[in-house]
């Protein structure tokens, strides 16, 4: 019974020790060469302080690829994403006010071995058409749902109809990426939550209150079709952000937005983009998903 108890012992002791090393192996993993890909919810336009390459990129200095490159300590770090990009400013040039800014995948190298890209919502011009359109909508109907009533046709949801497409998109981009940087980790990063769960708050989100819940479900459509692509494409991971900011939406009282509303701050956030909080929690997410 006893050489039990001391085999028993001995094998638990080893069993430790190799879960020990793993799991410091895992949290010690190091990356040299880091490239970030994105629109503006990867660039974080009016977060203090900004870039100038180029300026109107509206590129923050505080945006998660800034925070993330300096909690893993790459040697090299390129943020070359822009706001209102879509999946065809990976291989085209994208102009700017004042300027313009090269193909995203310029920056990619042989040597790259992180990537982080967050593309997608600009496709088709999905988030733009919402904002733009939906809270217009709101006084024709504030208890209904006229934005969703107005783009589906036919019984077609015509949005959700084009983030299918969206899909195919990111999964062009992913194949682009492993073409020139075959032995980089590449996670694609997935858009976190604007709208809450449950509640109203006109005042920043002037949508009606049946909108809110559409346009939950196009964000989770829209994180849907990315995951499905990078699932396809076999090779990257999805980093999943819309469950994690559960409670960080817009409407998030005291500070807990990872979300601007309607109203442009300066020196806070665009319109309807994150705010520096925002940034910070969905770098909390990517490194978690790293170690």
């Amino acid at each position: 019974m006893r050489f039990r108890r001391v085999l028993f012992a001995a094998v638990s002791t080893i069993v430790l020790l190799i879960a020990s090393t793993t799991a410091a192996t895992a949290a010690e993993r190091s990356y040299r060469n880091y490239v970030a890909l994105g629109d503006s919810y990867t660039s974080g336009p009016l977060i203090p302080l900004p870039r100038l390459d180029p300026l109107f990129c509206g590129k923050s200095t505080q945006n998660y690829p800034s925070i993330l490159a300096a909690a893993l300590r790459v040697r090299s770090y390129t943020d070359i994403s822009c706001g209102g990009a879509d999946t065809t400013n990976m291989t085209q040039p994208q102009s700017v006010f004042l300027g313009g800014n090269l193909p995203q995948f310029s920056a990619l190298r042989a040597n790259t071995d992180l990537i982080t890209v967050g593309i997608g919502g600009n496709d088709y011009g999905v988030f733009g058409t919402l904002v733009g359109t939906c809270p217009s909508l709101r006084a024709s109907d504030p208890t209904g749902n006229p934005c969703q009533d107005k783009f589906t046709v036919g019984g077609v949801d015509t949005v959700k109809a084009k983030i299918a497409d969206t899909g195919k998109n990111v999964e062009k981009v992913l194949a682009g990426i492993h073409a020139r940087s075959p032995r980089a980790d590449v996670l694609v990063i997935g858009y976190p939550r604007i709208a809450p769960q449950s509640g109203y708050c006109p005042k920043i989100l002037p949508f009606a209150e049946g909108d809110y819940a559409w346009l939950n479900d196009v964000e989770k459509a829209l994180n849907s079709a990315i995951e499905k692509a990078v699932a396809a494409d076999g090779k990257a991971s999805f980093v999943d952000t819309f469950g994690p900011s559960a409670g960080h939406d817009a409407c998030a009282p005291n500070g807990a937005a990872w979300i601007n509303g309607q109203h442009t701050k300066l020196l806070a956030a665009a319109a309807y983009h994150p705010y520096r909080t925002g940034m910070a929690g969905v770098a909390t997410v990517i490194l978690r998903h790293l170690r």
